[in-house]
């Protein structure tokens, strides 16, 4: 089970704190990722971070203003989102998945299978 929390409603330029709390999946042998998706467009990948937390991948879109980290509790993945614009509105949802390569992951929503409820994001102008 995965659950986001520290979603909420900030002004353009602001911040958000994403945590992702996992039970059942542990930090061992899944890799996580941070997706995020409006209504009538697909999941769309927004960052990601390895089995041993030193790799992270990050789209395009949020490259340089979001940071995606493992927690030194064992099943808390955190995404820092700084300077968000109107753009970055959305619910945001984290995803595990179990990946035998522990160096490397992966913003492709087609590999996970594990999801939690998601949390709202709501930028204002």
């Amino acid at each position: 089970q995965l659950v986001e929390s520290g979603g909420g409603l900030v002004q353009s330029g602001g911040s958000l704190r994403l945590s992702c709390a996992a039970s059942e999946v542990t930090s061992d042998d899944y890799m996580i990722g941070w997706f995020r998706q409006i209504p009538g467009k697909e999941r769309e990948g927004v960052a990601c971070v390895s089995i041993s937390g030193t790799y992270t991948k990050y789209a395009n879109s949020v490259k340089g203003r979001f940071t995606v980290s493992r927690g030194s509790a064992k099943n808390e993945v955190f995404l820092q989102m700084n300077s968000l614009r109107p753009e970055d509105t959305a619910v945001y949802y984290c995803g595990a998945e179990r990946r035998l390569d522990k160096f490397s992951c992966s913003i492709d929503a087609d590999y996970y299978n594990y999801w939690g409820q998601g949390t709202q994001v709501t930028v204002s102008s």
